[in-house]
């Protein structure tokens, strides 16, 4: 199902060339914000960011990486994380942004896929940085902390200019590492071109000088800079939270006016459960996106009936191809969906046989637009695997979820490819049963996976956790959902849990709860 080709923008222009025009058009204009645990409120102009980038770019090109080459930042969120980005950008190097949480291998392995040039760092990844080993690979610290050459040294002075760099739409911008549930990480290189499509939907969703967006997701995450650069793209304030905490955010978010945010589904919900949500004016807001793991109908029901401004999720991938918005405003009928395909995308459903479905019919959401991954760095074969092409040779992007479009072209998901249990032959949608699980007055979240079964091949398992307060026998719970469901779908067990094991944007990691019961 294809939307009608978005406008594009005759001559391409660079994030850090929009940069320095605001810079230069409105230099005192509050460009990054920071509250430190102090309290203190560290903000930074565009004046000042257009010269640390510079002071960033003309490091780099003295330490001789080159157009091309690149860094890696494994980090908590700062203003200097920020600007160490923007600089390396300007510089047409390509940035590699590590999870502070990975395992010591983990980070060694992407740091050589990578082929980082230099690590910036900070005391929030100090340990797995020293376990991991990294050789020669020199390191800064961007807290002023032991973990490497201090920032400010390692800058350039502020009077130097670097050199020139016409980047161009094609060229590599960023390297995003998706381990998703399967713990191998892969890295998704994303080119300029795809960040330029991002920013050229932004005057729809009103980024503007005036807007303030409040980010607490983390910058090495897709999911915050798909708000993070067009906020900057568009010359307004990024108020970057290091951790999210949801009583800290509702009162930054009321003394800070925010107008835009980017949140996962489970920070929605702690948000909304607080007794004191109501009492906080959050009047200012204009648009608050949501993407990255499964939102509730429900949940998004709240948030419109008690959050102002509008609400928008985005349904799509890291490595690009097709995306799906819904505007909840717009359509409270459709919560159940994650909206329609975004103008200029092309979103299909195929079978297992790579044949595209008939209307009506589930199938594997395949997707093709302007905004693709090159590839997965050094994993051609990954890359194939990932790819789908339609007769006509026209490259989509694969999701591994299952998924169905209505009369009204609205996409309903059911689940991942991987995720949906096929027992007794037939196939179970683990996201069925988790909604299922839900209705029960004692269960706040619920996730269900597979494991063997030498009578069905698969069965079902859930994991829940209680509504806090409230008592929970899960012998009656799985009777109770046993009674509710057909025969292949019945639970062989039950396990209460204290939380969800989930990423750091949200997603429940499934892998974990079956390696819990013995199942790789």
């Amino acid at each position: 199902m294809t939307q009608t080709p978005a406008s594009t923008p005759s001559d391409f222009l660079a994030i850090a060339d929009m940069v320095r025009q605001h810079a230069q058009a409105c230099p005192s204009q509050a460009a990054l914000m920071q509250e430190h645990p102090d309290g203190r409120l560290e903000t930074l102009d565009y004046a000042g960011l257009d010269g640390l980038m510079d002071r960033v770019a003309s490091a780099l090109q003295r330490d001789r990486v080159q157009p091309g080459h690149a860094i890696a930042i494994c980090a908590s969120a700062s203003i200097a994380y920020a600007a160490v980005f923007l600089g390396a950008l300007r510089a047409g190097v390509v940035v590699a942004p590590l999870a502070p949480g990975s395992t010591p291998d983990s980070l060694a392995r992407m740091l050589s896929d990578a082929q980082a040039r230099i690590l910036f760092t900070d005391a929030s990844a100090s340990a797995t940085v020293a376990e991991a080993g990294l050789g020669q690979v020199p390191r800064v610290a961007l807290d002023g902390s032991a973990a490497g050459q201090p920032l400010a040294a390692w800058l350039a002075r502020a009077d130097q200019v670097p050199a020139p760099v016409a980047v161009q739409p094609q060229w590599p911008f960023n390297i995003i590492y998706s381990s998703g549930t399967t713990g191998s990480p892969k890295g998704i290189v994303q080119p300029h071109g795809m960040r330029s499509a991002h920013v050229s939907r932004g005057a729809v969703y009103g980024y503007s000088p005036d807007s303030v967006t409040l980010l607490s997701t983390p910058l090495y995450s897709n999911t915050t800079l798909v708000v993070f650069f067009p906020t900057l793209a568009f010359g307004g304030t990024v108020l970057l939270m290091p951790k999210f905490d949801a009583a800290a955010y509702l009162r930054l978010a009321q003394a800070q006016r925010v107008t835009h945010t980017m949140l996962v589904p489970v920070q929605y919900q702690r948000l909304m459960a607080r007794p004191d949500f109501d009492a906080h004016d959050l009047s200012s807001f204009h648009m608050k996106f949501c993407t990255s793991a499964p939102f509730h109908a429900a949940l998004k029901a709240d948030v419109l009936q008690r959050w102002p401004g509008g609400l928008v999720e985005f349904y799509g991938m890291t490595e690009g191809g097709g995306t799906c918005i819904l505007d909840a405003h717009l359509h409270p009928d459709k919560l159940h969906t994650v909206g329609r395909p975004a103008e200029g995308h092309d979103i299909r459903l195929i079978d297992d046989s790579g044949a595209e479905v008939a209307p009506g019919q589930a199938g594997e959401v395949v997707g093709h637009s302007a905004g693709m991954m090159t590839g997965y760095h050094g994993q051609p074969e990954k890359t194939r695997e990932a790819e789908w092409f339609a007769p006509d040779g026209k490259r989509f992007i694969r999701t591994g979820d299952v998924g169905r479009f209505d009369a009204d072209g609205f996409l309903s998901l059911f689940d991942r490819k991987k995720d949906m249990i096929i027992s007794g032959g037939f196939n179970i949608y683990p996201s069925d049963l988790e909604a299922l699980l839900r209705e029960h007055p004692t269960v706040a979240e619920a996730a269900v996976v597979g494991v063997p079964s030498a009578e069905w091949g698969e069965t079902p398992v859930a994991f829940v956790v209680p509504v806090q307060g409230q008592s929970l026998d899960a012998v009656a719970l799985r009777d109770w959902l046993n009674q509710r469901v057909g025969k292949t779908q019945r639970l062989a067990s039950l396990h209460q849990v204290d939380e969800l094991p989930r990423s750091a944007i949200g997603k429940v990691l499934k892998r974990e709860l079956r390696e819990r019961l013995g199942q790789v």
